[in-house]
């Protein structure tokens, strides 16, 4: 084995991490670790990289003990780490972030240009042709993190760990990853890869360990194990209890779908927003589909005033609408969960109250000091009803599991007594069990009156979740589906041709018929 952990145990403040697990990874293999999110991947890739010391069990690497104090030492061992956030520097140049810690020199100095030509050739690895020179702030996340795989198999790894690879690429930029990593493969180079999406995982991978809380549960050939067995392995079920259900949204009654509150009509703002219409009802999820680069996101923040529209028309409950700021859109009874909930969504420094209770602290303070009695019991009250698992109001945000930052995003949405919420890929990068508890919550939310915008990259979620889907192509609504019209195979046609040439048209009761006449 190259690499084998047996036993490992972590605490932290009494709470059990890890407990007896094992991982264990042959030269030159695509290994697939994992679990729900707090089922302990994390702490045991930092315990391997040395980001937390075990407090049991044993770690080999190359036939040898293996213990180090830092990620870097673990780098210089032979180790990399890709983490789902992308932990470069994005003021700094794409050669500087790629040569950071191994920077080439000549007669003393910075040799620029043999990092640039060396920057330039491990991007080509990825069919990656930029200007290295540039500050990496200036490319997109895909890009951003297409820079932070070439560093990892810049540094002569014997192992690759890749955290969510994929979760920032699209369908042509998965392709040529999964061709690098085979190629790592073929090359004698191990990975492990860690992934929420199953398919990857047979594409890609040779075996598979599943965590389920703290423990190994399972290792296997994947070749040995089908969908079913790993989801319910994962959620410690029988697979009759998983077995045919996409979703967790299930069918609604959209009889108590009610009146608009919200419409948008031609809207405009560079090249990502060209000409958007879509409306929301009261009690409806109404879904934006489209492939990545198709203005889903820059569309929420135009409406969320994070951006400002330079055409078209937005109504508030019918009111003319047209926010300056996100201030403005909170004003007017909104919220919005960003599709980067680390960047632009939780204050990891910050306790769970505190973020929780982030958007609504301008009415609960009074001369600059907070209630903390009205504190504690919206608190309390979020927590106890979205099932938010947390030792304590107190406990920094950052130490939760993803599903359960998602959980307190929207719970500091909720205490706010929205009329529209905003959800941006809602259940991206968290595991199949927290993501069901996140469809069944957003169903709840609707089904209470409360209108959704729900923007998804996965068609499971859009067509089974949404009562009527906008599909944007290129900065355009090019279709509106609903009912029987609302399938799979429509939605990508309407992704790849516009739904036959020609958008459904609205009835005159529903909202989008209300963004088209700007009523």
């Amino acid at each position: 084995m190259l690499l084998q952990m047996r036993g490992v145990t972590k605490h932290f403040a009494g709470t059990v991490a890890l407990a007896d697990a094992s991982l264990a990874v042959r030269p030159g293999e695509v290994h697939a670790l994992i679990g729900q999110n707090g089922a302990g991947k994390s702490t045991l890739i930092k315990v391997l990289t040395g980001y937390y010391r075990k407090d049991g069990g044993e770690v080999s690497f190359e036939g040898r003990p293996f213990e180090v104090g830092s990620p870097h030492q673990a780098q210089a061992s032979g180790i990399s780490t890709i983490y789902q956030e992308i932990n470069l520097v994005p003021l700094r140049s794409v050669t500087e972030n790629i040569c950071l810690g191994r920077e080439k020199r000549r007669y003393g100095l910075l040799d620029w240009k043999a990092m640039h030509e060396e920057a330039e050739r491990l991007l080509s690895r990825f069919s990656i042709r930029i200007d290295v020179r540039r500050p990496l702030g200036d490319f997109n996340t895909a890009t951003q993190q297409m820079v932070a795989i070439a560093r990892a198999t810049g540094f002569l790894a014997r192992l690759v760990i890749m955290d969510e690879p994929t979760s920032s690429l699209d369908e042509r930029e998965v392709a040529v990853l999964f061709g690098v990593i085979r190629q790592l493969k073929r090359e004698g180079v191990s990975v492990v890869f860690v992934s929420h999406k199953l398919d990857e995982l047979y594409e890609v991978c040779d075996r598979v360990t599943i965590m389920r809380d703290g423990r190994t549960v399972r290792s296997a050939d994947i070749k040995d194990i089908d969908k079913l067995e790993l989801v319910s392995a994962m959620l410690g079920r029988s697979v009759a209890s998983v077995e045919g259900h996409a979703t967790a949204f299930g069918a609604r009654d959209r009889s108590k779908i009610g009146e608009v509150i919200f419409s948008a009509k031609g809207l405009a703002a560079g090249e990502a927003v060209r000409d958007v219409s879509f409306g929301v009802r009261r009690g409806e999820i109404a879904g934006l589909a489209g492939l990545l680069g198709a203005g889903r996101t820059e569309t929420a923040r135009l409406v969320f005033g994070v951006e400002r529209p330079r055409a078209g028309d937005m109504t508030d409950a019918g009111r003319p609408y047209r926010p300056n700021a996100p201030a403005d859109a909170i004003a007017a009874g909104m919220g919005f969960c960003t599709e980067d909930r680390k960047a632009e969504g939780i204050v990891p420094e910050m306790s769970v109250a505190e973020n929780l209770t982030l958007a609504l602290l301008p009415k609960m303070t009074r001369n600059g000091v907070v209630d903390e009695v009205r504190q504690q019991r919206v608190v309390e009250r979020f927590v106890r009803e979205l099932g938010i698992k947390c030792a304590g109001p107190d406990q920094k945000v950052r130490e939760l599991s993803g599903g359960n930052q998602q959980k307190v995003l929207l719970a500091r949405w909720l205490a706010t007594d929205p009329r529209l919420l905003i959800l941006d890929e809602p259940t991206r990068g968290i595991d199949v069990g927290a993501k069901a508890e996140i469809q069944r919550l957003i169903r709840q939310f609707a089904d209470e009156g409360l209108g959704v915008l729900m923007i998804s990259s996965e068609l499971e979620e859009i067509v089974e979740g949404a009562d009527r889907i906008f599909v944007l192509r290129e900065g355009v609504r090019v279709a509106e589906l609903e009912g029987e019209a609302a399938t799979e195979a429509e939605v990508l046609a309407a992704m790849a041709h516009g739904a036959g040439g020609s958008p459904a048209r609205p009835g005159p009761d529903d909202p989008g018929a209300a963004a088209e006449s700007g009523a």
